[in-house]
């Protein structure tokens, strides 16, 4: 891109984007301040709360002490990889130019003179450490959120489901915009700070700061895949022996394993997830005004108006959003400016003539996410025929409804290709690989948002609808990754200097084989160890509910420690295989086989994630469906206990990790794999290919 044209519109951007990061944090504290001050039944028992905390302190069992020793324990051991990697880019980077240290010329453009390779080895390296610090701190606040809110909810699900959703949503609402608010404040000082040594530099200030996206997508991984791992781990152990074997209720304190399975979910959904959401939301008065539709406007009132309240959020905030893109194309952006698209530079009209071409790359991107969000809803929602069909498979045992729920998981992924498909080839033709990544930007940029038996529906009917809008959200992650890993992937064919991929040449094709062989292994690697653990954690359940004398009456307390401490090592031990597996493979193909194997195996992988992300609806959505019971059709299948309804528990198992584990990692991978052949493209151009250059 041409600055000289674009500087001005970049330096609103920024000034606009640092603006809406502090709105972000100050509305974060807001809302945090006013879901506090509303609970006043709190003082009643806080007598009580004390006496309950010191007994959970004492015995180290306390959900929120397990989850944030888990993740201090994982941290350290992501730490050490953090620093190791680090000195690994240093290196790479370094040598490309011999660890020279005059200006060499520009990639782009040869008749002017850049800084120095050490020094964007260096700045990458720099730059990698802030964005790794960064997704490990949002991942830590989102953990402390969640847990601090799960207390609050439960508390205010004794007056009713409206007040229980409304602490939910505003708390889901604290944690998106303080981690979108803490990744764009760190970027964006970060850029500047990097700017003062750069200047005019824009090739090597890009280029370094691409180790922001790196690090926190390297840390994601990692929190993924370990968090991911402990609450399934802990989750397949609970149902399999509570709900199938001694058919006690969801959550129930005497299973022994109820602890881990709480902590997982904190540290796996949670954590794991705020780890790769801080990466980028913009529209804090869009965010703001939906906020307000949800929670003051239209106020929920019954167990079965949640899910459509949400769907009217999605629908709201996309219309919105529009709007807003529509004005900050018209007030910040120049009337057109030219991009670098493969040797050929491209003009790009904004609003001249009333083309508006990067408006409508990034609206495509939004509109796609909508339908991407809509489909999701149809195969997961209990209001619709794909979960009432998987259960009513359930008749006839586990066996049909695995079958039915893998056969509509891969039914599922057909309309949201189609979606992607469209907004690729639209925003590609007005503004090329600039405009794929504005659109994933407009994809992602609405995402930034003991019982009684009565309560206890009431929190289920929201857990229900909570797995439904995480599907969602998992789609939505998905597609842009997809938009994200293309625009990454036409930066490293550019920066590596390929002038085109060629399928039929061999080095390209066994490339495009190992890619799309590379998330079956990375599948088999997480779903593998799942299973091990899993294993460990039913054997330890059945052998307290057989050994321990009054457990099943509930007048002995279970050993929960032992089952965290399962997940707890389980988890670390085997985040570690399938992280390096995806961190050195790119390493490895770049050095041995060069720029364009590695091309492939991008093109190989980046092909096949998106429809092996999309195997969820044999899950959770089938079991809630019977516990909720709320239409004719669901009574007739069986109450809870049933054999239907261990059927679809048993369902449930088998896709926990797809859904919680593989999936949710396969849509980090297939960024983390782009943007780290793109910080090692200098390396690989200069050094790489060893074995076609000895053969």
């Amino acid at each position: 891109m041409e600055m000289k044209e674009y500087e001005g519109g970049q330096q609103v951007r920024w000034r606009e984007r640092v603006c809406a990061g502090v709105g972000e944090v100050a509305h974060a504290v807001c809302v945090q301040s006013r879901r506090k001050k509303r609970n006043v039944e709190e003082k009643k028992r806080k007598e009580k709360g004390k006496m309950r905390k010191k007994g959970r302190e004492k015995s180290k069992l306390d959900p929120h002490f397990c989850a944030t020793s888990f993740l201090f324990t994982e941290y350290q051991y992501v730490g050490i990889f953090m620093v190791a990697f680090a000195v690994l880019i240093f290196l790479f980077l370094g040598s490309v130019e011999g660890f020279s240290t005059k200006p060499q010329a520009c990639t782009y453009d040869s008749t002017k003179m850049c800084k120095p390779a050490l020094a964007t080895a260096a700045f990458s390296t720099i730059s990698f450490l802030l964005g790794a610090i960064t997704s490990v701190v949002s991942g830590f606040l989102g953990m402390k959120i969640a847990t601090y809110a799960n207390a609050r909810t439960t508390l205010e699900a004794r007056k009713g489901v409206g007040k229980a959703f409304i602490v939910a949503f505003r708390s889901g609402a604290v944690m998106g915009f303080l981690l979108a608010a803490n990744g764009l404040l760190v970027l964006y000082i970060t850029i500047n700070l990097f700017k003062l040594y750069y200047g005019n530099d824009w090739e090597g200030l890009f280029e370094a700061i691409t180790g922001y996206g790196l690090g926190g997508s390297s840390m994601a991984l990692f929190g993924r895949v370990g968090g991911g791992i402990y609450t399934k781990a802990a989750d397949v152990g609970a149902d399999l022996v509570g709900k199938v074997e001694r058919n006690i209720p969801e959550d129930d304190p005497r299973n022994p394993a109820v602890i881990a399975d709480n902590v997982g979910d904190n540290v796996g959904d949670i954590a794991g997830m705020g780890s790769d959401l801080f990466g980028s939301s913009i529209g804090i008065l869009v965010c703001l005004l939906t906020t307000l539709f949800a929670t003051d406007f239209f106020e929920v009132k019954t167990v079965k108006e949640i899910e459509p309240a949400l769907k009217k959020q999605l629908i709201i905030s996309t219309i919105l959003m529009t709007v807003g893109i529509a004005f900050v194309s018209w007030v910040g952006l120049p009337s057109s400016f030219t991009i670098f698209n493969f040797g050929v530079q491209k003009d790009v009209k904004n609003w001249q003539v009333y083309i508006w071409q990067l408006f409508l790359c990034v609206a495509v991107g939004l509109w796609a996410g909508l339908i991407i969000g809509f489909v999701t809803e149809y195969y997961t929602s209990n209001a619709y025929s794909p979960v009432q069909d998987v259960a009513d498979s359930c008749r006839t045992g586990a066996a049909t409804n695995v079958i039915f729920g893998l056969a509509l998981g891969y039914k599922s992924c057909i309309i949201p290709i189609f979606a992607i498909a469209i907004s690729i080839f639209v925003s590609f033709s007005f503004a090329a690989m600039y405009g794929i990544a504005v659109a994933a930007l407009g994809m992602l940029s609405t995402i930034a948002t003991g019982m009684s038996h009565r309560i206890r529906e009431r929190t289920d009917a929201l857990d229900a609808a909570g797995n439904t809008t995480a599907a969602i959200g998992k789609g939505f992650a998905i597609g842009s990754a997809a938009l994200v890993s293309l625009a990454l992937f036409g930066a490293f064919v550019s920066r590596a200097a390929i002038s085109s991929v060629d399928v039929l040449t061999p080095k390209v094709f066994i490339g495009l084989l190992v890619g799309a062989m590379l998330p079956y292994w990375f599948s088999a690697m997480t779903m593998k160890s799942v299973g091990s653990a899993a294993l460990k954690m039913v054997e330890e359940v059945r052998r307290q509910f057989n050994t321990i004398p009054g457990l099943m009456e509930g007048t002995t307390k279970p050993d929960y420690a032992t089952c965290v401490k399962i997940s707890t090592d389980a988890s670390i031990k085997e985040m570690i295989p399938p992280g390096a597996l995806v961190m050195l493979t790119p390493l490895i193909v770049g050095i041995f086989f060069g720029v364009e194997t590695l091309s492939g195996v991008l093109a190989g992988f980046s092909s096949l994630v998106f429809s092996m992300c999309t195997k969820r609806i044999l899950t959770a959505e089938p079991k809630y469906y019977f516990m909720a019971g709320a239409s004719e059709h669901a009574r007739t299948l069986g109450p809870k206990g049933s054999d239907a309804h261990k059927a679809a528990v048993i369902g449930d198992t088998v896709g926990d990790p797809l859904k919680d584990t593989s999936g949710p990692s396969l849509n980090i991978l297939i960024k983390l794999m782009a943007v780290e052949s793109l910080v090692f493209a200098p390396f690989f151009a200069a050094h790489g290919g060893l074995l076609f250059k000895i053969f």
